[in-house]
């Protein structure tokens, strides 16, 4: 028996049969829905019964593929879909039609400097160097959508790298935006999976001001980091006169329900500079991700 009689494959593959299974003579009993190989049949693996199916197809499809594109750690970005880029801050103002349109026009405009400092920030981690076995390590991982997922992506973009984006199915139209790369761009439908997907590979995590989105992915991050599910990564919190205004995170420690010690567990930046300092400290002191 030889070597390449042990390596050979014995049995046809499941895309050899699919396209023949294509080809069935038309019959009555061919045509029934009961009739197609289940991997083909879209009503089939989407009955509710099917639901632990779906889950693990959403685990595994970016999974395997993040695997063979050779990525080992990702830096994510979480933030804002309606902040403006600075080119359309003033617009964005001129349009309002009502003085609290306005005022809430004027605070968006104010924090249009975060899609620059996203954008910087994005350049600098997708300039981390690659392994000496290929892998790579800091690749942008944002939302995909637009505002501070863009800059990210378009951060990555302007330096040549790759970089991925994690849309998700809505109900209004939406599509990743034109700097993710494509192949590592995905679509989920589960929130779960999509959330979960943004941490496996995680090792930096950058925060912008955001809405509800943002609170959930921010504060599931450093409830999972409290409470010893995942280890401390450096959690950057961009713009401290908005966190401030927004969460009383002293409050919380004076009311009992964190400890004082948990308010260690992100710091408060401003500016891309800053924060790679403190990715770059927080690493050589624990070691390479």
């Amino acid at each position: 028996m030889t070597n390449k009689e042990i390596a050979e494959r014995k049995f046809r593959r499941a895309s050899d049969d699919a396209r023949t299974a294509k080809r069935s003579t038309s019959t009555p009993q061919t045509g029934s829905k009961s009739y197609k190989l289940a991997f083909q049949d879209a009503d089939f693996l989407l009955r509710e019964d099917l639901r632990p199916v779906r889950f693990q197809l959403e685990l595994l499809k970016p999974e395997l593929l993040l695997d063979e594109a050779g990525i080992e750690s990702t830096f994510v970005f979480y933030g804002s879909a309606r902040i403006p880029h600075p080119d359309q801050a003033q617009a964005l103002i001129d349009a309002a039609q009502s003085d609290y349109d306005r005022k809430v026009a004027q605070r968006l405009a104010a924090k249009a400097k975060y899609y620059e400092e996203a954008r910087k920030l994005a350049r600098i981690a997708s300039q981390f160097p690659m392994t000496d076995e290929g892998y790579r390590n800091f690749v942008v991982c944002s939302g995909g959508g637009p505002s501070i997922m863009e800059a990210a992506n378009m951060g990555a973009h302007e330096v040549g790298a790759e970089s991925i984006g994690l849309n998700i199915v809505l109900l209004h139209e939406q599509a990743p935006n034109p700097y993710v790369t494509p192949e590592l761009s995905f679509q989920f439908h589960y929130f779960a999976l999509r959330k979960m997907h943004f941490l496996l590979r995680a090792r930096a995590l950058a925060v912008f001001p955001g809405g509800f989105g943002t609170f959930d992915e921010f504060f599931e991050t450093i409830t999972l980091i409290q409470t010893g599910k995942m280890k401390p990564i450096p959690v950057l919190l961009f713009g401290q006169e908005f966190w401030n205004r927004v969460v009383d995170f002293d409050a919380l420690a004076e009311e009992g329900t964190i400890s004082p010690e948990d308010l260690n567990l992100f710091h408060f930046v401003e500016t891309a500079e800053d924060a790679w300092e403190i990715v770059e400290a927080f690493y050589s002191d624990e070691g390479f991700p």
